[in-house]
């Protein structure tokens, strides 16, 4: 396959099990070049284990994952220069400030010390950081802490985002400066798969959905064709929830 035609991120047979029970089972996804990739699926369903898979953080028990056609696993140094990743419940240097965080990243990755000190100037002021320059992230908010952690997702300039629940508990003004840079990166040739289990705001950013239950992969497609005429949260119900869903949808003591 030429070069420029590679998928952004290939997901082939990923399996993991927790004891007795199988967390993702021998899924398969493919996340075209260029797209703005929704991954959708319940709480539990397996997406977040899957995406920690897909980008090395987490050792599958089979499958492969690949990278613009780098594998994860035995070409990891390539195919994680080639990623920025927002993992969910992401773990950071508590006693760092943001620009700290950023320089520590940058420099543990190799970036030139000059590079890292411009590109952490552009995103602080992008994510409108710049005027907690003092602040600790201990003392961040959710917010912040979601900006911060993708400022080092974005710090090396990679061609593939991998965002695990980067709205969740973020106040409306944070997710609009969110929504604009991860728009501005796909129009800037960039690839993006973000993890959610909000319907809307997957039919709002991205062109394809991949639907995840019970550690399989559903339904997979451009966005429109997974949908058909119904909402995504329709179809997604129909898809996965139909036959847990109380049929009258009502608690007996609250009924008049």
């Amino acid at each position: 396959m030429p070069h420029d035609m590679q998928p952004a991120l290939e997901i082939a047979g990923l399996t993991k099990r927790f004891g007795d029970k199988v967390a993702v089972d021998a899924i398969d996804l493919v996340v075209p070049q260029g797209s703005f990739y929704g991954l959708v699926g319940q709480n539990g369903a397996g997406k977040t284990t899957t995406l920690s898979m897909a980008v090395g953080l987490l050792r599958p028990d089979g499958g492969s994952a690949r990278i613009f056609g780098a594998d994860v696993w035995t070409d990891s140094n390539n195919a994680k220069a080639l990623v920025g990743v927002l993992p969910d419940g992401l773990a950071m240097p508590e006693r760092l400030t943001g620009r700290e965080v950023l320089t520590y990243l940058g420099l543990l990755r190799g970036m030139r010390k000059e590079v890292v000190a411009q590109r952490a100037d552009e995103l602080l002021a992008v994510l409108e950081l710049d005027n907690a320059e003092r602040t600790l992230v201990v003392e961040y908010s959710t917010g912040m802490r979601k900006k911060i952690g993708l400022a080092t997702a974005l710090l090396h300039a990679p061609r593939l985002l991998v965002l695990d629940e980067p709205f969740e508990a973020v106040d409306p003004v944070s997710a609009a400066t969110i929504k604009t840079i991860l728009r501005g990166f796909v129009a800037a040739g960039g690839s993006i798969v973000l993890s959610s289990h909000v319907m809307a705001l997957v039919e709002q950013l991205c062109d394809n959905v991949g639907v995840v239950d019970n550690g399989k992969v559903v339904a997979a497609g451009p966005l429109d064709a997974v949908r058909g005429a119904n909402t995504l949260e329709e179809t997604f119900v129909q898809l996965v929830g139909g036959e847990r869903t109380n049929s009258k949808g009502e608690l007996s003591w609250l009924s008049r």
